[in-house]
């Protein structure tokens, strides 16, 4: 680990980004240019402290997970995050792996949709970045697995119907199938499949009927806690080698579904829900 030259590129990757370029407000006058410390932290998801560490040549080891976060953060090229890796005394992710990492292009992309949900997912379902209406729909699943959530955290399928429960499994399973297949040497969704399978019945009884699907854009019905029933549509952009997708929900104009969006874009994360 070169904490010197670590530090450095973290320092000059930061200052050469402004607020507008990450989807954050700029407020107040800045002394400086480019984002502080504290946004870097924040869109990394670790403590200022940590991060004010590694500017300073102080700072641990960061995990290969931290990387990439950081990587994310500060809107990096696939070369510029493989240098950031070597910093670190770290290997860059192998071409065609699962590397987690978001090409600067989709994020300003995503920074741009303020009117509307949108995630970044890897294709066997990590999740990878959320905008802020992305947040406000389905909550902060950033750096989760929308697949291990599904079969290992019964709370996640309120937000769907009942009666969608069995479609969602299926598509979730057969997606994954289909990606396990296209990279058998990637170890992330290997492990995935034989983690549900050793511990969810469900998962099992989908992988033994073997059937094979790709996300497609289609219409989703949500059952949100504050805003009540969505009909959303559903658009899918996949990203240059179709290894991650750009998830984009929308409602039709003059619907009801229409103003409850608008509704939750003004509500925002706001915690309205009646006390008693």
């Amino acid at each position: 680990m070169d904490r010197t030259e670590l530090a450095d590129f973290l320092r000059r990757s930061r200052t050469r980004l402004s607020p507008s370029d990450v989807g954050l407000s700029a407020g107040p006058r800045r002394r400086t240019p480019g984002l502080r410390r504290e946004e870097v932290a924040q869109l990394a998801g670790m403590s200022v402290d940590y991060y004010s560490r590694l500017e300073q040549r102080r700072g641990s080891h960061p995990s290969r997970q931290m990387l990439t976060a950081l990587a994310r953060a500060l809107r990096l090229t696939d070369v510029e995050r493989d240098h950031l890796f070597h910093l670190a005394g770290e290997e860059p992710p192998r071409p065609g792996g699962s590397s987690g990492h978001v090409r600067p292009g989709l994020l300003l992309i995503l920074d741009r949709l303020t009117d509307l949900p949108a995630s970044v997912l890897s294709d066997w379902g990590e999740v990878l970045a959320q905008n802020t209406m992305g947040v406000a729909l389905t909550g902060d699943n950033t750096g989760n697995n929308l697949i291990r959530r599904w079969f290992t955290a019964p709370g996640t399928r309120a937000l769907f119907p009942p009666e969608n429960h069995e479609q969602h499994a299926r598509s979730h399973v057969a997606s994954l199938r289909a990606v396990t297949a296209a990279r058998p040497d990637d170890p992330g969704p290997a492990a995935l499949v034989d983690e549900l399978r050793a511990t969810s019945r469900e998962f099992e009884a989908c992988w033994q009927s073997h059937d094979v699907v790709v996300r497609r854009p289609s219409p989703k019905r949500f059952l949100h806690p504050v805003v009540g029933a969505l009909d959303l549509d559903c658009e899918v952009l996949l990203s240059d080698g179709y290894s991650q997708q750009l998830v984009v929900h929308s409602a039709r104009p003059g619907t009801d579904s229409h103003q409850r969006l608008e509704l939750l874009r003004v509500v925002g994360l706001q915690d309205l829900a009646p006390s008693s």
